[in-house]
């Protein structure tokens, strides 16, 4: 089971809920907040808060380790991911006629092997590019669409890209989530980065995962949700010890993703 969806009285509920169905730690998991809820009025018109959790690719990745087949021995998930990778590369090629962009198509394999990248090379990239990679996104869509790619399957991932763009989107992407993450753990404040596409928000959740003061929630709906950087004291410390500091008489309540004032802030990348 790689993610769930729960709901409890309160977001921190639906968490406690779906840490328990996953049997991990909080730091184990990225959370998608799909509904905070509401208490109604009288008992009437309440709604539970909803969430969405989702192991951390280290922890998907151990959890389904499986024996690997005999070397030479190609598989059956090996030929269709080389079928399909072809179909990617034919499709991107027959786009880029119809749009008459002229421009180099090459296949090859990520370092880790985990992806194949359909790469291009054109004089006008940015406009394949488009703002802050929309137009590059809606192209893989399209693409991965075409060539009959499906979610979760065993072979390497099909990835568009357009002179490397996504590595620089990526080191943008990291340098400030790291820049966030110390700003929210200086301030003592939630910092809410607004506008960010999946693919983004993953890299920033994953570029902030193992930083025990900060966590990350995704809030709102739609394509475009929030990014929230948290400050948490030490999580790993507290999750380990039961959190001795909320047991203590005027202590400071810890910050939680259902409530904490925003400071909005968002970059391009150049």
């Amino acid at each position: 089971m790689d993610f769930v969806e729960t709901e409890g009285d309160s977001i921190d509920a639906a968490i406690e809920s779906a840490l328990k169905l996953l049997g991990v730690g909080r730091d184990k998991i990225t959370v998608d907040i799909i509904s905070e809820g509401r208490k109604g009025i009288l008992g009437f018109g309440s709604q539970k808060a909803r969430i969405r959790a989702e192991l951390r690719k280290s922890t998907m990745d151990r959890q389904t380790e499986e024996p690997k087949p005999a070397v030479g021995e190609p598989t059956a998930a090996s030929v269709e991911a080389s079928e399909i990778a072809e179909k990617a590369q034919a499709a991107v090629r027959e786009i880029l006629h119809l749009m008459g962009v002229k421009a180099t198509v090459e296949q090859k394999a990520s370092p880790q092997g985990d992806e194949t990248i359909i790469e291009i090379r054109a004089e006008n990239s940015g406009l394949l590019i488009g703002r802050k990679g929309q137009t590059l996104e809606a192209l893989q869509y399209l693409v991965t669409r075409i060539a009959g790619e499906r979610y979760a399957s065993e072979g390497p991932h099909i990835v568009v890209d357009i002179e490397k763009y996504r590595e620089r989107r990526r080191k943008t992407l990291e340098d400030m989530a790291l820049r966030l993450g110390e700003k929210a753990k200086r301030q003592r404040k939630t910092v809410t980065v607004e506008a960010l596409s999946a693919a983004d928000r993953r890299i920033m959740h994953a570029a902030l995962q193992d930083d025990p003061w900060v966590s990350t929630q995704s809030l709102g709906q739609g394509s475009y949700r929030r990014l929230l950087i948290i400050p948490e004291g030490d999580r790993k410390k507290r999750e380990a010890v039961g959190s001795p500091q909320q047991n203590k008489p005027g202590a400071r309540p810890q910050p939680s993703g259902d409530k904490a004032p925003a400071t909005v802030e968002s970059e391009d990348d150049e």
